[in-house]
């Protein structure tokens, strides 16, 4: 009963989010997912490692994929770049059972996960005031139509 409550609300979370904060949602997926290779490889769990594993992987390789290069330009070939060199990393997590690769995709992740969040922080920021206005207009007409 508690997991279906917390998978509804992760899902209305998903459904809410604007774009700029899915990103930071996968971002924050993958460090998730490493964290957990990491706890697998010092628990012996080979399993749990290479889901953990794979997941931070795929994530990557769709961010990788669903970049804009025509319209990203020079930031969107540095993060293919980064993103290229994180997915050559990620194998050495199951192939040596490698916790570095996985801090190190870890540490180059968080930053980029950070400024996604403060890219959402602002765009919500400059946003308030637009839809308080427009919810005040919503109310004015609401009340004289009444």
């Amino acid at each position: 009963m508690i997991k279906r409550g917390a998978n509804t609300y992760q899902t209305q979370q998903i459904m809410t989010a604007s774009p700029v904060m899915l990103v930071a949602m996968l971002y924050d997926k993958a460090i998730q997912s490493l964290k957990k290779a990491v706890i697998a490889i010092d628990a012996g769990d080979v399993q749990a490692r290479w889901n953990a594993s794979n997941r931070a992987f795929e994530i990557i390789q769709h961010l990788q994929r669903t970049l804009d290069r025509e319209r990203g330009g020079d930031v969107a070939a540095n993060l293919d770049a980064l993103y290229g060199h994180m997915l050559r990393l990620l194998p050495e997590v199951n192939m040596k059972n490698d916790q570095k690769a996985a801090k190190d995709v870890i540490g180059l992740l968080e930053p980029l996960r950070d400024s996604w969040r403060q890219a959402a922080a602002n765009a919500n920021a400059s946003a308030a005031p637009v839809a308080k206005s427009a919810h005040d207009s919503f109310a004015e007409r609401t009340v004289v139509s009444a």
